[in-house]
């Protein structure tokens, strides 16, 4: 972000007001942790500030500071509209295109608002008066902290903003394992560690609060695990009967992927997990090494993400989607083979 933008933002955060903060549809915990962190700087700085989520967000988040003032567009359109229709600022959060939105691309097309980007996926659309795009980076939440720390305010972050921004950045970079995970996201992590941010707690409130029906999903998960030693590919399905079995709750499958992922040999691991109500099978594609499931989700699933973690969906059945994806593998041989 050039500092012509930067003067800008801060010309514009000076003169408004009312201001309207947006994370992906699905929202995850960098999603959750990089609006609610803005979310608390503003807010903090005496301006009328909103979180605006387009659908429900997992109940492993629903601990973090400011989280219970999050709206929910699905459950409050029209409230959530006038918002919208009135904010002078819009900030939106982890995507970088207005259909990642849902339903709310349509209203965020018609404001008349100034709107900041901030995010940390490939090829960014022009939607946005400000962009700030970084693809190296570990996550929005990191991002959000070198934003505020371009407007010269590193100071002012309290423990609320660094306890959201810690979660989102723990939760995308797979615990500081994945190799997004650079230097500067440790002297980051460091300095909101100081900044207030209890990190043992943070762990134990994220990875530590299953449930009995979410372990036993887990252990179903785990069943139907099937690995393709030759092509160093795991994957898991879920069927909407399962889920239902053990009354899925969102965000309940998530890291679930990550267990085909830590197999001996495999180095690229699927989940796929029935969605009926919405006619699709959701998928999450985790990787190591050089594989991009990027590239794999973008060219054969309607998805993308980043090099070693996306996400892709398909209209097909859970049966023929897992036959499509099969199918597929093959072509990839020179990629994944041993």
């Amino acid at each position: 972000m050039i500092e012509q933008s930067i003067l800008e933002i801060t010309s514009a955060l000076s003169r408004a007001n009312k201001i309207v903060v947006v994370p992906h549809k699905g929202p995850d915990g960098d999603a959750i942790g990089s609006s609610l962190g803005i979310y608390h700087f503003l807010k903090d700085k005496g301006h009328e500030v909103t979180v605006i989520a387009p659908n429900d967000f997992p109940q492993f988040l629903k601990w973090l500071p400011g989280s219970e003032d999050i709206l929910i567009y699905e459950n409050q359109k029209d409230h959530c509209d006038q918002l919208i229709d009135a904010a002078e600022i819009v900030f939106t959060l982890d995507f970088n295109m207005l259909e990642r939105s849902g339903d709310m691309e349509v209203p965020l097309r018609e404001t008349q608002a100034t709107f900041i980007m901030i995010d940390h996926h490939p090829e960014p659309s022009d939607y946005a008066d400000h962009t700030y795009s970084d693809a190296t980076m570990s996550s929005t939440c990191q991002m959000v902290y070198k934003f505020i720390q371009k407007l010269r305010a590193v100071k002012q972050i309290t423990p609320s903003i660094a306890t959201c921004l810690y979660t989102g950045i723990m939760t995308d970079t797979g615990s500081f394992r994945y190799r997004s995970t650079s230097a500067e996201t440790h002297m980051v992590i460091a300095d909101l560690i100081e900044k207030g941010a209890d990190n043992t707690t943070i762990h134990q409130n994220v990875y530590d609060t299953f449930s009995q029906n979410r372990l036993q999903l887990l252990g179903v998960a785990l069943q139907n695990l099937r690995v393709n030693k030759e092509l160093r590919t795991a994957y898991i399905t879920l069927s909407q009967e399962e889920l239902d079995r053990y009354n899925f709750q969102k965000g309940d499958t998530e890291g679930f992927v990550n267990y085909g992922l830590a197999l001996e040999g495999v180095i690229f691991a699927v989940i796929f997990i029935e969605h009926k109500v919405e006619g699709l099978i959701k998928m999450s594609l985790r990787s190591k090494g050089t594989f991009s499931v990027n590239k794999f989700a973008r060219a054969h699933f309607h998805g993308g993400g980043h090099l070693n973690a996306a996400g892709g969906k398909s209209n097909l059945s859970l049966e023929d989607t897992v036959t499509k994806f099969n199918t597929l593998l093959p072509e990839y041989r020179e990629e994944l083979a041993i």
